[in-house]
C-alpha cells in the first residue's frame, strides 16, 4: 500500500482560507477527491491523508465528511485550539470518528516563536499522547529548538515533522537547520514528511536544488523515519503530482524494505493505518 502522507482539499466558498488569495492563481478555487484520484491512480498511490489547510473545527468535520465517502482517504489530521478549555472534549468528539489521526496548529502562520512551549497547552499535548493521536508540526527553522523542548516534555507524542521545517532553500542559510534537524533526529522518535520542498525552491528546482536538505534529513532520519508527501494542491504552485512523485523516487532511491517503509509503511504505521481486508 502506498500512501501519499499530505495532502489537502478545500472549498473556497467555506471561507475559512483565509490565507488564500487571487494572488495564489494555480490553486486559488476548489480542489476534491475527484481532482486528486486520477493523479494518485497514475503514480500508483493507493490512500492519501488529508491534512487541515484552516484553523476551524469546522473545516475538521468537513473533512472528516469527505473521508467517510471516499475510500482513498486513509485519515484526516485536523485542527483544535489547543488552548481553548474544551480542547480535550473536542479531541474526543473528533476522536469518535476512526478517520480522525491527530492535529496539527499552524505554529507557523504563529507570531509567538515560543508559542508551542505555553504551559496551558500542556494538558492538550497530554491528551494526544493518551489518546494515541498524532502531532503534525507545521514549524519553521526558528521553531525547531522550542519544538525539541516541547518533545523532551512528551517524549511519547507521536510527531511528525512537515515539509522538513520548510529549510531556506531559497537563501541557503542551512547552518541552524541543518543543526537542529539532526538534533530532533537523534534525541527524539519524531518522523519527517519528504514534502513541501520544491515549493521552498526557485521554480523550475531540480533534484539539485533540493539536495543541500534532501541529502541532510535523508542521511539523518533514513528510509524508517521519512514518509513521501505530495502536499498537493500547493504543490502546484511549483510542480505538479507526477513530477514530485518521481523526483522523491530519483532522490531517495530507496529500494526494497526501505522503499516500502517510505512510500507506505511509515505513514501507515505512524497514523494507523490498515490494509483494506481482502474481497
Amino acid at each position: 500500500m502506498r500512501i501519499d502522507s499530505h495532502q489537502h482539499f478545500w472549498t473556497l466558498s467555506r471561507g475559512d482560507y483565509g490565507w488564500m488569495s487571487p494572488e495564489l492563481d494555480p490553486i486559488y478555487r476548489d480542489f476534491g477527491p475527484d481532482d486528486l484520484a486520477p493523479l494518485m491512480r497514475a503514480a500508483g498511490i493507493d490512500k492519501s491523508i488529508v491534512v487541515q489547510a484552516a484553523d476551524t473545527v469546522a473545516e475538521t468535520e468537513f473533512l472528516l465528511g469527505l473521508a467517510d465517502k471516499t475510500d482513498s482517504i486513509a485519515g484526516v489530521v485536523g485542527w483544535v485550539d489547543m488552548s481553548a478549555p474544551d480542547a480535550i472534549q473536542t479531541l474526543e468528539k473528533l476522536a469518535q470518528n476512526p478517520h480522525f489521526k491527530g492535529i496539527r496548529p499552524m505554529i507557523q502562520d504563529i507570531a509567538e516563536d515560543e508559542w508551542i512551549l505555553r504551559p496551558e497547552l500542556d494538558a492538550t499535548f497530554q491528551a494526544l499522547v493518551e489518546m494515541n493521536l498524532s502531532f503534525d508540526a507545521l514549524v519553521l527553522p526558528r521553531h525547531l529548538p522550542h519544538l525539541l523542548t516541547r518533545l523532551a516534555r512528551h517524549p511519547d507524542l507521536n510527531c511528525v515533522i512537515d515539509h522538513a521545517a520548510k529549510p531556506e532553500l531559497k537563501t541557503g542559510n542551512l547552518t541552524d537547520w541543518r543543526a537542529n534537524m539532526s538534533r530532533l533526529a537523534q534525541d527524539t522518535d519524531a518522523l519527517g514528511k519528504f514534502s513541501g520542498l520544491v515549493t521552498e525552491a526557485h521554480p523550475a528546482a531540480t533534484a539539485s536544488d533540493l539536495a543541500p536538505a534532501t541529502d541532510h534529513v535523508i542521511a539523518e532520519f533514513g528510509a524508517s523515519r521519512l514518509m513521501f508527501g505530495s502536499d498537493w494542491p500547493v504543490l502546484n504552485l511549483a510542480s505538479d503530482y507526477q513530477a514530485w512523485v518521481d523526483m522523491a523516487d530519483a532522490i531517495t532511491g530507496f529500494e526494497g524494505d526501505a522503499a516500502k517503509a517510505f512510500w507506505g509503511g511509515n505513514a501507515a504505521g505512524f497514523y494507523s493505518v490498515t490494509e483494506p481486508a481482502s474481497t
